[in-house]
């Protein structure tokens, strides 16, 4: 099986920003950090709209879009507006609905409130 490897705009940790493995591919969690400035964003509505951004940088590197989407997890800190975050996620997908996991989750960076990963398939 041949693998591709895409670097990460966002994150300094050692990690890829994704993997392609065969027709699979399997998104690092993205957080709501502007590529452009370095930048984490604020609040959790804000977080989650630039992740899904970062989220589909990532996709959009392999050639591939949300549409691929079979399966997201989204891991957000104890306090976090879980309906802000939902509104915000499903703003970015029609009507079929990838599977979804939702885990609250304690982050190192304590600015962090919201982090989503991903599972595409490639027609």
């Amino acid at each position: 099986m041949s693998k591709k490897y895409y670097r990460s705009a966002t994150s300094k940790s050692p990690l890829s920003g994704a993997v392609l493995a065969g027709n699979t591919l399997y998104v690092s969690g993205q957080l709501g950090i502007d590529p452009s400035n370095g930048k984490m964003q604020e609040g959790d509505r804000a977080q989650t709209l630039q992740a899904m951004e970062n989220l589909s940088a990532q996709l959009a590197q392999a050639g591939m879009t949300l549409d691929d989407v079979v399966k997201t997890m989204i891991y957000v800190a104890a306090d976090t507006n879980v309906t802000e975050v939902n509104e915000a996620y499903a703003s970015y997908f029609g009507e079929n609905l990838p599977a979804r996991s939702l885990v609250r989750a304690a982050f190192p960076n304590t600015a962090a409130r919201v982090e989503i990963e991903a599972i595409a398939v490639a027609e």
